[in-house]
């Protein structure tokens, strides 16, 4: 299995986005908002993040989460594009690559569409 460089390479997150209820929306806070929506509107890229956020350890190697239906180098894109949009985090280790969702993203994802009470 190969995996691109850039899909190991590891990305900041940052979710400043206030609740969808709370105000209007800046233009960067759409922006940043739009781009996650986009990443998880994909059927096989929201069932590698479920598989993800599911995962028992926290963490997965891409072998056991790639049966998606597609091939191995699409789901190294659709993890990329994950990862782009700052939703995931990755790590090599030896001939493996491991994700995990980025740290504070479900939380911050919850607290964005959470109504205000």
């Amino acid at each position: 299995m190969t995996i691109p460089a850039e899909l190991i390479a590891e990305s900041a997150v940052d979710f400043p986005c206030p609740p969808l209820g709370a105000a209007e929306l800046s233009s960067a806070e759409a922006e940043r908002m739009a781009s996650m929506f986009k990443a998880l509107a994909d059927p096989v890229r929201l069932r590698l993040f479920s598989r993800l956020a599911a995962h028992q350890s926290g963490e997965a190697c891409v072998c056991d989460i790639q049966n998606v239906g597609v091939s191995q180098p699409t789901v190294s894109h659709h993890l990329k594009k994950l990862r782009e949009a700052g939703l995931i985090t990755s790590e090599r280790r030896g001939t493996w690559v491991y994700c995990r969702v980025a740290p504070g993203v479900l939380s911050a994802m919850a607290r964005m569409l959470d109504p205000l009470e």
